[in-house]
């Protein structure tokens, strides 16, 4: 993947990327007669979990850009322990500027709706729209803190004697990163996606990274408050709020509250729901999740957009293919899932 050099107040920082035009998956630039998407991912994963949207026609209508945040995939750079959402969003910006991209419709995931929606509040000249799929609650509840802090303690129980990999711990801890984002749903996507994602994830997190990882997976939820009014008030771009319908960690309430906030600011918010869908509906749910996004994009889009190719290939197709990824076949349980430790 390619990567572009940025300059934080922390230092500098490698940010990998990818475009994805009608005509590449992996293109050089974006074709400027074309809306931008710019995707934002959540923990854990980095932006290859967008595979079933980089690899759909109709959204492969439009340039499509994913890019890793720190501590994630293939970006390196320092993390300090005072990392929240103004400097992610810092990084997003400083991220379009170095790649000169128009102003973007957002599509955040999770964490990465919260790091959008603070993108539109800094930078509101950069933000086409907002499509924020399960974004997260205005503050994190504790049960769901206590929950990313044992995911972190596994993680740090299995990798802290590097020389002896606690299996089990590893297991632990990515098994509690997948109820949270799939529910613990299994099917062949979701297995192959966590398995593509474990090895980088080991070097990034290692016993060296230890507290930059508590401080992304942890400190960033726990720490987050309510934006103020005036804070939202400077969001200038239509919202779109997807609530997933099978999410366990947040029900739908928390959407309605974060609604209602909006709409005290007098922004032009928007709420729906994809049924049955998990936290991480996207991948669960693509079809429903891609179509809703594919509308949301054209209507607020003024341009005319040439229709779409009957095939396009995703530009992640190799990690999930290294990650064990069989068309139709199904994976039963979390038995089947191996953590591989080189």
């Amino acid at each position: 993947m390619p990567h572009v050099k940025i300059k934080t107040p922390s230092g500098p920082v490698s940010v990998s990327y990818t475009i994805s035009t009608p005509d590449s998956e992996n293109a050089q630039a974006i074709d400027p007669t074309l809306p931008t998407v710019l995707f934002l991912h959540p923990i854990y994963i980095a932006h290859e979990v967008f595979i079933l949207q980089f690899r759909d026609p109709q959204l492969r209508r439009f340039n499509l850009v994913g890019v890793d945040a720190r501590c994630h995939g293939e970006t390196f750079g320092p993390v300090p322990s005072t990392f929240r959402r103004s400097h992610a969003a810092d990084d997003v910006s400083k991220f379009m500027e170095a790649l000169r991209l128009p102003p973007c419709h957002f599509f955040g995931l999770s964490l990465g709706a919260s790091i959008a929606l603070q993108t539109a509040i800094s930078y509101p000249e950069k933000v086409l729209s907002l499509f924020m799929l399960s974004p997260l609650p205005q503050e994190e509840p504790e049960d769901v803190a206590r929950g990313r802090q044992e995911i972190y303690d596994c993680w740090v129980e299995g990798c802290k004697d590097p020389e002896n990999i606690d299996q089990d711990a590893l297991l632990d801890a990515v098994s509690g990163a997948i109820q949270l984002g799939f529910n613990g749903q299994l099917v062949p996507v979701t297995q192959a996606i966590s398995q593509a994602t474990i090895p980088r994830n080991l070097r990034n997190w290692s016993l060296e990274h230890f507290e930059e990882f508590h401080t992304v997976s942890v400190k960033f939820f726990t720490d987050q408050k309510p934006h103020s009014l005036e804070a939202l008030q400077r969001v200038t771009c239509p919202i779109l709020l997807v609530h997933c319908g099978d999410d366990i960690a947040y029900p739908i309430h928390f959407v309605e509250d974060l609604r209602r906030r909006m709409e005290d600011a007098g922004l032009n918010v928007q709420v729906t729901q994809v049924p049955d869908a998990a936290h991480f509906g996207s991948v669960t749910h693509p079809d429903e999740v891609n179509a809703l996004f594919h509308s949301w994009v054209m209507k607020h889009t003024k341009t005319i957009v040439p229709p779409a190719k009957p095939f396009v290939t995703s530009p992640f197709e190799h990690l999930v293919i290294q990650g064990g990824y069989v068309e139709e076949s199904q994976v039963e349980s979390d038995d089947d899932l191996f953590v591989a430790v080189d």
